[in-house]
């Protein structure tokens, strides 16, 4: 099952993914199904499982009833997956290719990690703003994981329990505020903009290979740098069991697992993020520095 977030009228709403279109998830009230019309909330009530399996069972096979609510793709505009997460990690260096561009070692012991405020999320389409403060600031394409429900010191093996499903993530960074001091890490992070999030909620089914996804960062068209999940230095359930030992986490909670590859952005810049299999998450760029 895919979600996505939507924007109808002025609401976020959530939607499924279908061969047709996308399909507003409060259109099936006139189904008589009861679910919640935002994805935070669906996620966070953990409605989730029920909702995958009506959609596995009914919903796909009895598309053609609903098919008068299927909003077309061409028509639709993607929002951030939701805006207000508990949580949302970040994990530094997770690939050595990455590691070197910063000429810093790769972490090997444990994930080197820090976490962001929900008020830089973007969704797809939003602008990536070059904060007044950076000279020098990095887009960085990676694989988000999403977390199910509640959980705390939970081991690998029970971790795919515990995961809603994965995204598409931009992450940016402040690289010449953070070279000045490891200790601005924080906000070298966390200017407005520097995390934009969706455009679709990929269940771990859909996945049939999670080793071997590619992920891409991509400037202006062009791939900048690309691995995959395999050559990561901590893997997506390691990342989440650990972090479990740390603090709860909790529906909604969100890790983004590290990048192939960091690119610089300037004025008119588009980057993009592109994993095989997903839907691209794509973002103008403005610097604010030359906003008058």
């Amino acid at each position: 099952m895919r979600l996505a977030s939507i924007k109808q009228r002025e609401e976020e709403i959530a939607a499924l993914v279908t061969p047709q279109g996308l399909l507003p998830v409060r259109a099936l009230k006139a189904l008589g199904q009861d679910f919640e019309e935002d994805l935070f909330s669906i996620i966070a009530k953990e409605q989730l499982d029920a909702l995958k399996a009506w959609w596995e069972t009914e919903g796909l096979q009895n598309i053609s009833h609903w098919s008068k609510y299927v909003i077309p793709p061409d028509k639709v505009q993607y929002a951030p997956l939701y805006r207000h997460p508990r949580k949302i990690w970040g994990i530094g260096l997770n690939y050595v290719e990455h590691a070197a561009d910063l000429e810093a070692s790769t972490p090997k012991t444990e994930p080197a990690s820090f976490m962001k405020p929900d008020t830089a999320i973007i969704g797809p389409g939003d602008y990536i703003e070059i904060p007044r403060q950076s000279n020098r600031t990095t887009a960085e394409a990676e694989l988000g994981v999403i977390i199910k429900k509640r959980c705390y010191g939970i081991g690998e093996k029970e971790v795919m329990d515990y995961i809603a499903g994965y995204t598409t993530i931009i992450d940016m960074t402040a690289e010449d505020i953070l070279k000045q001091n490891p200790r601005y890490l924080t906000r070298a992070k966390s200017f407005n903009t520097f995390f934009s999030f969706g455009p679709q909620l990929v269940t771990p089914d859909e996945v049939a290979d999670l080793d071997n996804l590619k992920v891409a960062t991509i400037i202006n068209g062009k791939v900048h740098r690309e691995n995959i999940i395999a050559n990561m230095t901590f893997r997506p359930e390691t990342l989440v069991a650990f972090h479990s030992q740390v603090m709860t986490l909790l529906p909604g909670d969100i890790i983004s697992t590290g990048t192939p590859g960091a690119v610089v952005i300037n004025e008119g810049d588009v980057v993009e993020c592109r994993i095989c299999g997903f839907e691209p998450l794509v973002n103008p760029v403005r610097d604010l520095k030359l906003v008058r």
